[in-house]
This record gives C-alpha cells, structure tokens and sequence, in this order.
C-alpha cells in the first residue's frame, strides 16, 4: 500500500485515496465463464472461420477471454511450432487465456496390450508440449477402457493415465478426464480410477450433459473432487433461459460445495436456434445463476 509520513509525528498514514480504493475492490466472481471451441463446431466445419480466428471471436463475438481447444480443428499442427507460437500471440495481444485442449482421436488409454496402450500414451505427447507452449493447465482426455470386465477396464486405464499424467508433470499439465461415453459416464467407475492413479495432476471435467442415463447430479458430485475445470453442456432453453435437460443451479450448487472457483466452460450442442445465439443464452444463464448464488457462497 502507498504510505505517507505525518510531518507533525513523524508515523505512517495510510494514504486516504489507496483506502477508499481498497475498500470498494469489486468482489471476485465466484466462477469464470470460458468458451469450449465445440460450440462453434459447425461454423469451424463449414470453414467459416479457423482455429486462429477462435481466440478473436471469443471475446468479440461472445466478451469471453478465456478459451479451451478442441484438436479435431487444428489436429496437424500440434507440433507445428510457428503456428502454436502465432496462435499464443494472438491471445496475448487480445488479452485471452488458453485453458485446455480437448484431445480425441489419438486412441484409446485404456487398451489392454501393453504395447498399444503405450503407443496412444505416445500419441498423446505431442498435445501436452502443445498445451504447454498455448499456456494452457490441461490436456482432456477420453477413458474408454478395453478388457473383459468392469474391473479389467479400469485397471488398464488407470495404467494408461498414470502414464501420461507422469509425462503431464514434467510440463506442469493436468491430464483430465470428461464424462465422455461408455463407461466414463458412470461417476462412480470413474472416479475410482482417477482415485486409483494417484497423481495430484489426474483429475477430471465434469460435463453436465454427457452422463447417459446415469444420474448427472449424482456423477458431478462424484467427480467434482477431482476436477480441474467444469463444462455447462447446454441444448435447449425454455421460455425463462433455463437450460432444459439439466437444473442449473442444482448443478453449479454441486460445482461450488465443492469448493471449485475456476472457470465454467460454455458447450453449446443444440440444434433448435444458432451457434451463436445458443452460446449467447448459455452465458446469460451462467451469469444469472452466478448472480442468484453469490449470496450463498463467499
């Protein structure tokens, strides 16, 4: 603090600007809005913009500063250094915060063959040292595990991630887990093997919407001792903004007694109005609910 001396004793005041100042400090918001770059999938598929442009229309179209990545979009260029270098410039100068890469397509962690399980644990290399160089804090990566049992498939996924997570931590990347099908639906299953590697950068990203036909509050509340991010997966809004398939506030409730008070990523899927108008009604839901439980938490 800025510090004047009295001339008459020689003490200390504080000076009387600074503490006015300090005393109005907007309160920080109990959860960041991000954007997740699948919301956008048919504008990027239809080549309507790019992986670079992301970052602009972002904050731009949406006033979102922090982004996470999807690899479908830019799945060449993981180890394209003048590209990641350019796309990192284009956020610093816009002031936008890479959070994640969202990674499919590299294989399965779970594989039972020891030497498959390897080479997708090789597969994956490239996008840590990626999301290093974007300075993201994560990689998402899917756990559908191969073997004969419940049990089989979670022992060699749990293989599987601890090997990445231990490449992860010589980069300072969480490797994290969605809800993502199969068996990674099951909160239960899931958690366990996150519990099971053991890894303080293992963990986790409860998405509302992906559970199946298990219980998405029962699966957010399992998984939320793990997370490292959340996604608000949203299809349909009734007629007050509020998202059909999932009770917003029931799951950011879960989100924050846990203790969370990180981002919030928006991933618009719907189909019933556009991209950009379901993005839109994502955030103003966010914002109202935020707005709603800012009296209950500090």
């Amino acid at each position: 603090l800025f510090l004047k001396r009295s001339a008459a004793t020689g003490g200390t005041l504080l000076a009387p600007a600074m503490a006015c100042a300090h005393k109005h400090a907007a309160p920080k918001p109990l959860f960041e809005i991000s954007l997740a770059e699948w919301s956008l999938h048919k504008t990027l598929f239809s080549k309507k913009m790019t992986n670079l442009d992301f970052p602009q229309v972002s904050k731009e179209k949406f006033g979102i500063t922090a982004v996470e990545y999807v690899n479908q979009f830019f799945k060449d260029k993981a180890t394209d250094q003048k590209y990641l270098t350019e796309l990192k410039k284009r956020c610093d100068d816009l002031g936008v915060t890479s959070l994640l890469i969202m990674i499919d397509g590299e294989g399965h962690l779970g594989e039972a063959e020891e030497s498959r399980r390897k080479q997708v644990i090789d597969n994956h290399k490239k996008w840590v040292e990626a999301a290093k160089v974007l300075g993201c804090h994560s990689i998402r990566v899917n756990a559908h595990g191969v073997g004969k049992s419940d049990e089989e498939k979670a022992a060699n996924t749990t293989k599987g991630l601890r090997g990445l997570s231990e490449f992860g931590q010589q980069h300072d990347i969480n490797v994290i887990v969605e809800n993502h099908g199969g068996l990674s639906s099951n909160g239960k299953w899931l958690s366990k093997v996150l519990k099971d590697v053991e890894l303080p950068n293992c963990g986790s990203l409860p998405d509302f919407g992906n559970f199946g036909g298990y219980d998405r509050y029962m699966g957010i509340r399992e998984l939320m001792p793990f997370t490292k991010g959340v996604s608000a997966k949203s299809h349909n809004f009734d007629g007050r903004g509020n998202e059909t398939r999932t009770d917003y506030v029931k799951a950011l409730k879960l989100v924050l007694d846990a203790g969370y008070r990180g981002h919030v990523g928006i991933e618009y899927e719907g189909r019933k109005i556009s991209e950009e108008a379901g993005i839109l009604a994502t955030k103003k839901l966010l914002l109202a609910v935020r707005n709603q439980l800012a009296k209950n938490y500090s």
